[in-house]
């Protein structure tokens, strides 16, 4: 029986220099079984190999364990403790299942238990690839370089594949459960798989320049929203965001350079935790109204055709009376009445979540007054790239009004303070 782990073995009679040799941290793999010609009455014996000591250092078993301590082992951690030499074997970083197996077998071996009935190994010198650390980043900057016929490194962290031709997302990739860093750029990849959603501890996402003409909202939906922090989309052909992408939480750095977007996420104040964004070079003819609600470090609009606001010139949708359904929509929101689609049409509940707020506070959905007013974005990021080339740092964004009173109050100030 083998398993692979990390390894520390001290010697107790010199508690303050134990044998670092196989110090903790050092990737080791443990074999149980009986040396090579002692097939017949020889003991069994745990072997420790490691990078440094291929051959390994062997331990007697039988009757030489003084105690096992387990009280982590659902951690991946137990600690066996022999009597000659009077030494500690403290693993760490093992597989729990695995590791529960070992340590039952090495218990039976311990008590005597007929060889024929243990799961024994050949004690033979490790494969550096048993004892190597696990590699956690790989880099590849080239369509040669790429591998076909091997699997990625299971324990990958850290995974770029940059200038490979990639059409798609390699579905070996996908398999990469430690992956935190994904860099895919400088591909031809049309469409995400919904599968890179299963990439639970994905912290870093650059699909920079690649052929992406949207983003799929089954990833805001995934265990993305938890983990994402830094997405990288520039550089593609994506003319919108879904709705669902500002349930991406977590995410802290945005870019969206040199698309083709026609507009940003509607509730893209939502994203709480945003403190870079960068939009350069879109089509963006103005912002929406929950941009007011971002608080960022730096900003980056340049290169955008953005309209000239115009406040006395609104675009009135009202209905009046207000209908059955905007009435019950408004008090929805403004109350904050929970609903989902097992209580509501999915349509109303897609329609709730992008309801528009008035500047009055309340909520409104297919009645209501728009217009786009400017605003300076130093209100809303500490840093803020120059808009066009005549130095500008104002942009127009869009405001709505539930009500003919709400809108002519706002005219009203506005009027005052243009004089």
């Amino acid at each position: 029986m083998r398993l692979q782990c990390e390894v520390e073995v001290v010697s107790r009679l010199l508690p303050t220099c134990g044998l670092r040799g196989r110090g903790r941290g050092t990737r080791a793999l443990l074999s149980l079984g009986r040396p090579p010609g002692r097939a017949e009455g020889g003991g069994v014996y745990l072997m420790v190999c490691t990078a440094r000591d291929r051959v390994g250092a062997r331990y007697k078993v039988q009757e030489n364990i003084e105690r096992f301590f387990t009280r982590f082992v659902e951690e991946g951690k137990a600690t066996v403790r022999l009597r000659e030499p009077a030494v500690d074997v403290c693993l760490s970083k093992a597989n729990a299942s695995n590791l529960k197996n070992f340590l039952s077998a090495v218990r039976l071996a311990h008590q005597g238990t007929d060889v024929g009935a243990l799961p024994l190994s050949a004690l033979v010198p490790a494969k550096t690839s048993e004892v190597e650390k696990p590699k956690t980043k790989m880099i590849i900057t080239s369509r040669r370089d790429y591998p076909l016929t091997k699997n990625f490194p299971y324990s990958l962290e850290h995974l770029q594949t940059s200038y490979c031709k990639l059409a798609r997302i390699d579905t070996r990739v996908l398999c990469l459960k430690k992956l935190r860093k994904l860099d895919l750029s400088h591909n031809h990849i049309k469409q995400l798989p919904a599968t890179i959603g299963d990439l639970v501890c994905l912290q870093e996402l650059n699909l920079h320049d690649n052929h992406l003409e949207s983003f799929s909202g089954a990833l805001c939906n995934s265990t993305l929203q938890k983990s994402l922090q830094s997405l990288d989309l520039s550089q593609n052909k994506i003319k919108a965001l879904p709705i669902q992408f500002c349930q991406l939480r977590a995410l802290v750095n945005l870019k969206l350079d040199d698309n083709e977007m026609i507009r940003l996420p509607f509730k893209i104040g939502q994203l709480d935790h945003l403190r870079f964004l960068s939009a350069a070079r879109n089509k963006l003819p103005f912002l929406p109204s929950d941009f007011r609600k971002l608080c960022l470090e730096s900003l980056d609009l340049f290169g955008n055709p953005f309209e000239q606001p115009n406040p006395l010139v609104p675009n009135i949708q009202l209905k009046i009376p207000l209908t059955l359904l905007e009435r019950a929509a408004r008090a929805t929101v403004n109350y904050r009445i929970p609903y989902g689609c097992h209580l509501l049409p999915s349509h109303l509940c897609e329609d709730l979540d992008v309801a528009k707020t008035c500047q009055c506070g309340s909520a409104c959905l297919s009645s209501f007054i728009q217009i786009t007013v400017t605003m300076n974005l130093h209100h809303v990021a500490h840093t803020v790239v120059l808009v066009d080339n005549m130095g500008g740092t104002e942009a127009p964004i869009i405001s709505y009004f539930c009500s003919l009173d709400c809108y002519s109050q706002f005219l009203d100030r506005y009027l005052q303070s243009n004089g």
